[in-house]
């Protein structure tokens, strides 16, 4: 395993759509480990491929259950919403007001090539849809409801 270097805001990469995984090769489990010790180094709770310079559709998210390794995912179902703060390990020492949903429902492929859906609320369900965003080319200071504020890393996504 290995850590990555992170892509930040301005890195054209962050603003492409990711490809679909189609075959979870040696690779492709690599690329997985390397992204969760990525994640945990950085304190983060979510990273994107693109995060770290690959176009694959693929998101590591710990919100403190343990890692949750979803390949080519997509939120299926959300309801209610929630307004809080969100970062990102691509736009260091920043955060900003956003809305998402309060309950999300993604299907997604796990690393044995099964299908599953996950219910997620809260951080999970901001979670999902904070690294969906990334496979999609978007960034969450998109959404954001005026201005970024600065914050210390270990509040960050």
């Amino acid at each position: 395993m290995a850590i990555r270097n992170l892509r930040t805001e301005g890195d054209p990469i962050l603003r492409k759509v990711s490809k679909e995984v189609t075959e979870i090769t040696p690779k492709i489990h690599e690329l997985i480990d390397d992204m969760l010790e990525t994640m945990y180094e950085t304190n983060g709770v979510g990273l994107a491929a693109p995060q770290v310079g690959v176009l694959k559709r693929i998101v590591v998210i710990d919100v403190g259950d343990g890692p949750l390794v979803m390949l080519n995912p997509e939120i299926v179902n959300q309801k209610g919403s929630q307004t809080g703060d969100e970062g990102c390990l691509s736009v260091p020492g920043k955060a900003g007001q956003v809305t998402r949903p309060n309950e999300v429902t993604a299907r997604f492929m796990g690393e044995d090539g099964e299908w599953y859906e996950v219910d997620g609320t809260e951080l999970l369900a901001r979670a999902i849809c904070h690294e969906c965003d990334h496979l999609e080319g978007k960034l969450y200071i998109d959404l954001v409801e005026g201005d970024l504020h600065d914050v210390s890393y270990d509040e960050e996504d």
